[in-house]
């Protein structure tokens, strides 16, 4: 059976999928020593990278800076006309300046170029046209070159937007990877994010601490573990020896066991039903590493102890689940 003809819709949808993907692709075959280039002088440069364009490529511009900042190249955006009424104060001998414009003859940019260059800072330009006043102005030219616009007018800015776009991006990975930014400095540039929690947060941050932790010692009958648990509000009850140090642990998942084994919990001794060296972390562990740990080993109460064997806390899936580490 013949697949139905996709609508006009579909079909133009399509073809602008496929021409943003084909200008993309061919930016891969036309990156060579400038690109280079740019990052070495970016890496040595001590100042930041001041990005600025307007219209479209302006808002193509804003979030090349939030990706090099986010990713370890200190950077912002600064708006081309903006810049020409005393935002030129923001720049510096030490930075460098990404100007983006595919005509390479937005006015507003090119206004602001022999101010850059007279305080004395670095400009790459990111254009589709080599041949253009800001290409050959500035000290490296990025070419961003697009066969046409997906637009059907081929006039609205589309596939040269997202070739400069990912020519950006290329640029911000680059500059990661030279730097050697890891998943730590990433959360670290990301604090309020999932990675950040994940990669920030350490167990003695979400844990209870071990004065709020149910314990009781070994010899105690088993009635008495089940009011500390239940006093307790963790699901379970630290056991602990004569020096206090923890060996073991009884939790509502051991009670249900032995319930269902015919226990008797008035004669049943808390040493027989009790889990005998159970999972513990440290109190500086990821608290993601906790998470893991836990889910690996299907428990949902961990006990937090130090150097010495000595508790120091108690963590529980609900707490995991509070700080937003699961």
């Amino acid at each position: 059976m013949t697949p139905a003809a996709d609508s006009p819709t579909l079909a133009l949808a399509r073809r602008v999928l496929r021409i943003e993907a084909a200008a993309v692709a061919a930016l891969a075959d036309r990156l060579g020593t400038a690109f280079e280039r740019a990052v070495q002088l970016i890496l040595q440069r001590r100042g930041r990278v001041i990005v600025t364009g307007i219209g479209k490529s302006g808002h193509i511009a804003r979030k090349l800076a939030a990706t090099l900042a986010s990713t370890g190249t200190p950077a912002y955006f600064v708006h081309a006309a903006e810049a020409a009424h005393g935002d030129m104060g923001m720049i510096t001998p030490e930075d460098v300046v990404i100007a983006l414009s595919n005509s390479g003859t937005s006015e507003e940019v090119l206004t602001i170029v022999p101010l850059v260059k007279r305080q004395g800072a670095q400009l790459i330009s990111i254009t589709g046209r080599p041949e253009s006043p800001l290409a050959q102005q500035a000290d490296i030219h990025l070419e961003a070159i697009v066969a046409e616009e997906a637009c059907p007018l081929n006039l609205a800015p589309t596939a040269s937007t997202t070739a400069a776009l990912a020519l950006g991006d290329a640029l911000a990975v680059a500059l990661l990877d030279a730097r050697g930014f890891g998943a730590d400095d990433f959360a670290r540039s990301h604090p309020g994010g999932a990675l950040g929690r994940r990669l920030l947060t350490h167990v003695g941050d979400v844990m209870r601490p071990a004065e709020a932790v149910p314990m009781v010692a070994s010899d105690a009958p088993l009635t008495q573990a089940l009011l500390a648990m239940t006093a307790g509000g963790m699901g379970m009850t630290a056991v602990c020896g004569a020096d206090s140090r923890p060996i073991g642990i009884f939790t509502d998942g051991d009670l249900r066991r032995a319930l269902e084994k015919g226990c008797d919990v008035r004669s049943t001794k808390l040493t027989e039903v009790m889990t005998r060296n159970p999972r513990s972390i440290g109190p500086e562990a990821l608290a993601a590493e906790a998470a893991e740990l836990m889910e690996r080993m299907r428990i949902s109460q961990l006990l937090v102890l130090d150097a010495d064997g000595g508790l120091v806390g108690a963590l529980t899936t609900h707490d995991l689940m509070q700080a937003k580490v699961i």
